[in-house]
């Protein structure tokens, strides 16, 4: 049994850490923070967790936080990285659910994040959290930076094609939608439920913070250039990404559908459809699972590759969890068994 503190425990990504834990047969959770709620009753505030959770946010205390095993951070960008070094240096594990340390490049980061960084020196050594890539690495890492919602949709959608050589890397087209949620729980018009209802916008097509770290993510399966056309767009639904990708192959007659099988067959939380199948993000709402479809429309040149995640599961708190499992020596999927709701 290990002893986790939450930093940021008020947003839905951080509810969700807390429903995932919560349930987790491993972990006790001994630190919920809330600078804004401190001394409310969790349950209170998140009646699902009452009768799992008996817990009161609290402010971050760093010597507290010092007595966890591991630590999450589910906090603005910009947080994270000022707390680090100091767990870090006290032998706690920590796993940043935020952008913080996602990328390697200190000037990159903070031309996409609008401030300097606090502990550059941090950035080459963590260890981007994507299991299916980074297994090995993870299961050695002190700090993972957990990757985005978007850049897990995409990233696991082309790996397999960038992996075998098969696509044109110079210009892919990631087409990807986002359930309300994903703009996060801050009072905003623009999410208000009479501004997303019934409608469909795309946003931030000059461009938008996941695309530096989609494309350095992309960058880390080919030897080759990589160019990435990346347009986001908000969906009236609360949880799912669909990720619509396009890319011109460079050799027919390959069978995608065995490869895509066979690159995943070992990846408990990918699910590769059969031929000819369109996967729904109602299929993995509250899941870790992403659902990928692979398809060549007229047998032609262009491969189209679908794949669904919930943006707050396998997009944000079940890929923090599974990671943790894998640093911590648990069963990867521990806490993370749960079957998707339908309807």
């Amino acid at each position: 049994m290990i002893k986790a503190g939450i930093v940021g425990g008020t947003g839905y990504t951080g509810v969700e850490l807390l429903r995932l834990l919560a349930g987790h047969p491993d972990v006790e959770i001994v630190a919920i923070t809330s600078r804004s709620e401190q001394g409310k009753s969790v349950a209170a505030m998140f009646p699902n967790l009452r009768g799992h959770l008996d817990l009161n946010f609290s402010v971050p205390d760093i010597e507290q936080l010092k007595t966890c095993d591991v630590v999450f951070f589910a906090t603005p960008n910009g947080t994270a990285m000022t707390m680090v070094p100091e767990l870090l240096d006290a032998g706690v594990k920590v796993i940043d659910l935020a952008a913080d340390f996602r990328l390697k490049d200190k000037d990159e980061w903070a031309k996409w994040y609008g401030m300097e960084h606090a502990c550059p020196e941090l950035l080459e050594s963590a260890v981007y959290g994507l299991p299916e890539m980074n297994r090995v690495e993870i299961a050695a890492a002190s700090l993972v930076a957990n990757p985005g919602c978007y850049p897990t949709a995409v990233q696991l959608g082309l790996l397999p094609l960038l992996e075998n050589n098969l696509i044109d890397s110079t210009n892919l087209i990631a087409d990807a939608k986002s359930g309300v949620s994903g703009a996060g729980r801050g009072a905003n018009v623009g999410t208000l439920l009479c501004e997303t209802s019934e409608s469909f916008k795309a946003y931030a097509v000059p461009g938008h913070r996941h695309q530096p770290e989609i494309v350095q993510g992309l960058k880390n399966m080919t030897e080759n250039q990589v160019g990435l056309t990346f347009v986001p767009h908000l969906t009236p639904m609360i949880r799912g990404i669909h990720a619509t990708l396009y890319g011109q192959l460079s050799e027919t007659g390959r069978d995608l559908q065995m490869i895509y099988t066979q690159r995943y067959a070992q990846e408990q939380f990918v699910d590769v459809l059969p031929a000819g199948e369109h996967p729904e993000t109602r299929s993995v709402r509250g899941t870790n699972t992403v659902r990928i479809a692979v398809h060549q429309p007229q047998g032609g040149n262009t491969v189209v590759v679908l794949s669904v995640i919930d943006n707050l599961v396998k997009g944000a708190a079940g890929q923090a969890v599974q990671n943790m499992n894998i640093m911590c020596g648990f069963d990867e999927s521990a806490g993370l068994n749960n079957i998707a709701v339908m309807p």
